[in-house]
């Protein structure tokens, strides 16, 4: 009996132990519980905001924008000229820039033919015309002293015979004057034209006379480009040329109304350098080309040659880039050329909504499309292509994560 009481007594600490234990396993597993549910928590908020694409968007603003039409052109001179002479003889002067790249300033002599055989003929001439001189005062002189007897009968002759004989006779030499005056003015020409020279500063391209050389009247001496302009010819089709507002017709030109000049930046390279030069267009062909069904439009650039602040001269030959001004599109909005789907269209992030919109484009440059209508001035517009994009999906933008 007394074995027994034992033994149940021994069994109470056993079961305060196996509480102790139980209530630390339990306040463990809750401090682990504590630590791994919010982990998890975040995890899922993570993978659940991940699901929402990322955006990268663009704020559009409006404003007036000048749209710039584009082309490519060859430099070439507005004035190209064979110079030859209109007389005959031997050269007996050339200037030292008579060469191929040599420089010849407007009314410099080019070349000099021998003038002693026209001196002489001018001399001539002028002795025909002192001679006609006086035969012609010697029949005015004698009508003077006949004039008396112009008045007496005659009864072989007639009254005013004489008077219309010498009348005659002084219209004759007046006649013979002037031819000799005519002759005289010929010969002056000839020896004048003995002197070669160009109305414009030229540079000279090919040369085909040597000093001493006997020349033909027509015979070509050289070729020269005028240098106080150049001109590029740009083909531009019917959008391009109604973008540009300052075009001068034929018509227009005919009725002496030049009105403005759409300005003109030429821009090319040279030793990897690209420069630029300022112009203007004069005027279309007049034609259209028959391989491209475009309209050449004459772009005209002043004083090419001339180099200034590391910029070399516009050589003929150059193919250069060539921008003009055109028309201003008021109140456009330019929308990155990236946001810019198949179709013209567009996504729009609105209250973190996609919404598509269609664009009408009235001018496309190498960065932007511009449209005047069907966008709200402010809204943000997906840069970014994104596949699987659709219509009312919601989407987080760079701004709601911090980066915009």
């Amino acid at each position: 009996m007394t074995e027994t009481v034992t033994q149940v007594q021994g069994a109470g600490p056993q079961r305060n132990r196996r509480w102790v234990l139980l209530s630390a396993l339990t306040v463990a597993l809750v401090a682990i519980a504590a630590l791994v549910m919010p982990r998890r928590i975040s995890d899922r908020i993570e993978e659940e905001a991940a699901a929402v694409p990322l955006v990268q968007v663009h704020r559009l603003v409006a404003g007036d924008v000048q749209m710039v039409v584009q082309g490519h052109g060859t430099v070439r001179p507005k004035v190209t000229m064979e110079v030859v002479p209109q007389v005959a003889g031997r050269v007996v002067y050339v200037h030292s820039e008579l060469r191929a790249g040599g420089v010849i300033r407007a009314n410099e002599k080019i070349a000099q033919i021998d003038p002693r055989d026209y001196e002489l003929a001018v001399r001539q001439a002028q002795v025909a015309v002192a001679d006609a001189e006086a035969r012609l005062d010697t029949e005015i002189a004698e009508a003077e002293v006949e004039r008396p007897e112009w008045a007496q009968p005659n009864a072989e002759t007639g009254p005013d015979a004489l008077r219309r004989l010498r009348e005659l006779r002084i219209r004759r030499a007046r006649a013979a004057l002037e031819l000799a005056e005519t002759q005289l003015a010929l010969t002056e020409l000839e020896l004048e034209r003995t002197t070669i020279s160009l109305p414009f500063s030229a540079m000279i391209t090919g040369k085909v006379v040597e000093l001493g050389q006997y020349v033909q009247i027509g015979q070509r001496l050289a070729t020269a480009h005028g240098i106080d302009a150049f001109e590029i010819e740009v083909l531009l089709d019917d959008e391009d040329l109604a973008r540009v507002d300052a075009l001068r017709s034929p018509a227009a030109l005919a009725d002496g109304t030049d009105g403005e000049l759409a300005p003109v930046r030429v821009r090319a390279e040279f030793a990897g350098v690209r420069h630029t030069w300022n112009g203007y267009v004069t005027r279309t062909a007049g034609r259209v080309d028959p391989a491209s069904r475009k309209v050449p439009v004459v772009v005209e650039i002043a004083k090419p040659l001339e180099a200034s602040a590391g910029k070399p001269p516009l050589w003929p030959g150059v193919v250069a880039e060539v921008l003009i001004a055109g028309k201003t599109l008021d109140h456009a909005i330019a929308v990155p050329l990236e946001a810019v789907r198949e179709g013209n269209r567009v996504w729009l992030v609105d209250d973190g909504r996609l919404a598509a919109r269609f664009l009408e484009i009235m001018w496309i440059n190498a960065a932007h499309a511009y449209v005047t209508s069907g966008l709200p001035d402010g809204a943000l517009v997906v840069a970014n292509p994104i596949d699987g994009l659709e219509e009312g999906m919601t989407v987080r933008t760079s701004k709601d994560i911090g980066d915009g």
